[in-house]
């Protein structure tokens, strides 16, 4: 009785520890996809992506029990109770490769410069963005020669991190915002600067950086070049999604036996030195290598006999991999999905 009564509530149970368990498997397997991908681009090999469709499962459990008593005079009486019970669980899990050339199309186009616009009003530093996203405002040069396969000689940045910065300052005093401009019947995207700031010495400094000259507190937004805006307004180059993985494989680690032996591109200076991608990538993100497999890593991979890792402290690196994979899921949604998708029941 006791057995039978205790297992009542068992379904409440299974649900609590199944559910958490799957949650926490797809999300750590979503970010070990993106790192190994990262890391297949610094090594020039293909990527693939598989996505996991959907998961379900059917959970079984079966229960007995009987109760035995035998009494008769005179003889050996005896009384017994007997349960037993069974516990069966099915998963089934669905992966669907992405591709085809609706997938191909959406990861190799600039990302919507309305994407920019959710994530900075969700919360996301326009800083962090701008360095991630974009390969040129106004002529300022993002690395842009790094949004594809490793670059012989060493990229412009220097001069776009400063600007980068002048941005998030002034977003964090809320002296800009990113909105739209409504002209006619259609929106338009600008940048808007609060009235009571236009005469001050930081939007001075922003609009000397953009090479601006203008009064004007509400300035359009363009990434279409062959129409250009009449009046001052700000040119924005970005990058596909494409553009962004590669541009952040040049923040892992490589180990010095695999440039030893030329398994990676090496870009150089203009003296001819190795340049130091960590000058761009330092405070920004980082992927560690080593052969050992790392104890302290958020998310961690292993390829071509090394780890790759992100570090569990290292919190630039672990926010600019979430940012990644929002703009991968608003950049590549809304796919046709081919079949037929890959479907393994998993036995246990």
């Amino acid at each position: 009785m006791l057995l039978l009564s205790g297992c009542s509530q068992l379904g409440p149970d299974f649900m609590e520890n199944g559910r958490n368990d799957y949650n926490k498997v797809l999300a750590n397997t979503n970010d070990e996809e993106m790192l190994l991908n990262l890391v297949r681009r610094r090594y020039a090999d293909s990527i693939a992506i598989l996505e996991v469709n959907s998961v379900s499962t059917s959970l079984e459990w079966k229960r007995s029990g009987n109760l035995i008593a035998n009494i008769f005079d005179g003889a050996d009486n005896n009384f017994g109770i007997r349960g037993d019970g069974s516990y069966s669980e099915k998963p089934t899990i669905t992966y669907l490769p992405l591709q085809g050339s609706n997938y191909v199309r959406n990861v190799l186009s600039p990302i919507q410069p309305e994407i920019i616009l959710l994530l900075t009003r969700s919360g996301w530093s326009i800083e962090r963005l701008l360095r991630l996203t974009t390969n040129k405002i106004n002529g300022i040069n993002n690395a842009s020669e790094a949004s594809g396969p490793t670059p012989n000689v060493e990229p412009s940045y220097k001069e776009f991190k400063v600007l980068a910065n002048i941005f998030y300052q002034l977003q964090k005093k809320n002296i800009i915002s990113f909105g739209y401009q409504l002209e006619g019947s259609n929106n338009k995207l600008a940048l808007l600067i609060r009235k009571k700031f236009s005469g001050s010495n930081e939007v001075k400094n922003l609009l000397t950086a953009l090479d601006l000259s203008t009064k004007n507190t509400i300035i359009p937004l363009t990434t279409n070049f062959s129409n250009a805006i009449e009046g001052p307004s700000i040119e924005i180059n970005l990058r596909s999604l494409a553009g962004i993985q590669f541009f952040l494989s040049h923040g892992v680690l490589i180990p010095d036996e695999d440039i030893i032996n030329n398994r990676v591109k090496v870009t150089r200076t203009k003296d001819g030195k190795n340049f130091n991608w960590q000058d761009i990538m330092s405070d920004f993100f980082v992927v560690y290598s080593q052969k050992e497999k790392p104890n302290n890593a958020s998310v961690k991979v292993k390829y071509r006999g090394h780890w790759f890792f992100i570090k569990d402290n290292d919190m630039e690196s672990k926010y600019t991999l979430m940012l990644l994979n929002q703009i991968s899921a608003l950049q590549s949604g809304n796919l046709e999905k081919p079949g037929p998708v890959l479907t393994l029941p998993v036995a246990q």
